[in-house]
C-alpha cells in the first residue's frame, strides 16, 4: 500500500483525469473491492447475473467521476479503501433491490439478501473467517430437515418448487422453516437458553 504522501500525489494526478495514476488506483485496489464485492453477493441467483467484476467496475466508474469533479478529499490510503468498500457494499445492496424489483413484477420469488447484512464493511480476512464462522453457528442449530429446506430457499427455488422436490406441501415447509429460525433468532437473543431445539 501507498505511504500518505505517495498516495497524495497519486489522488492529484487523478483528480487532473490521468490515466496512468487511475491504472495504478485500480491495480493497488481492485482485489480488495472483488473480494469485498465476493463477500456481500452471497445469494447463487445474484452472482448469475452480476459478478464482482461487474461490481468492481461501477464503483471505480462513480469514484473516478467523482474524483475528477473535486467532489472527494480524501488524505490517506485507508480513508480511500473505506470509502471504496462502503461504494461497494452500497452497490450491492442496490443490485439486490434491483433484481427484486424485477423479480416482483415477474411474480418470481425474491432473492434472498438477508446474509449479506452479516458481513462487516471493513475488508480483510478477518471479516472472512468471522462470517464463516457466523454462519456455521447458525446452521448447527438447524436440524438436517430445516437446513434442507433453507438451503433450497436461499438457492432461490419457490416454495412450490421445494414441495414438489421434499413431497411435502409448501405451506407446511413454510412455517417449519418460518418456526426453526424464530427459534434460532430467539437463541441467540438468549444465548442461556442453551442450543438443544429437539
Amino acid at each position: 500500500m501507498l505511504d500518505d504522501q505517495e498516495f497524495k500525489q497519486l489522488m492529484q494526478l487523478t483528480r487532473k483525469g490521468n490515466r496512468e495514476a487511475a491504472r495504478r488506483l485500480v491495480e493497488l485496489y481492485e482485489p480488495e473491492i472483488r473480494r469485498a464485492a465476493r463477500l456481500r453477493m452471497t445469494d447463487p441467483k445474484l452472482r448469475r447475473i452480476v459478478d464482482s467484476m461487474d461490481i468492481c467496475q461501477s464503483v471505480f466508474g462513480k469514484f473516478f467521476r467523482s474524483a475528477t469533479e473535486g467532489e472527494l478529499q480524501l488524505e490517506s490510503p485507508e480513508q480511500l479503501m473505506g470509502l471504496l468498500v462502503t461504494m461497494t457494499r452500497n452497490r450491492v445492496v442496490d443490485e439486490h433491490r434491483k433484481q427484486n424489483r424485477k423479480k416482483r413484477n415477474s411474480g418470481e420469488a425474491p432473492i434472498l439478501a438477508e446474509s449479506y447484512m452479516l458481513v462487516e464493511d471493513s475488508p480483510g480476512p478477518k471479516t472472512a473467517f468471522a462470517l464463516k464462522e457466523l454462519l456455521a453457528q447458525v446452521r448447527s442449530k438447524f436440524s438436517a430437515d430445516e437446513l434442507e429446506i433453507a438451503d433450497r430457499r436461499n438457492a432461490g427455488m419457490t416454495w412450490e418448487e421445494i414441495a414438489a422436490e421434499l413431497d411435502e406441501s409448501g405451506e407446511v415447509l413454510r412455517k417449519r422453516l418460518e418456526r426453526a429460525l424464530q427459534r434460532v433468532r430467539g437463541q441467540f437473543a438468549n444465548p442461556s437458553e442453551g442450543t438443544n431445539f429437539s
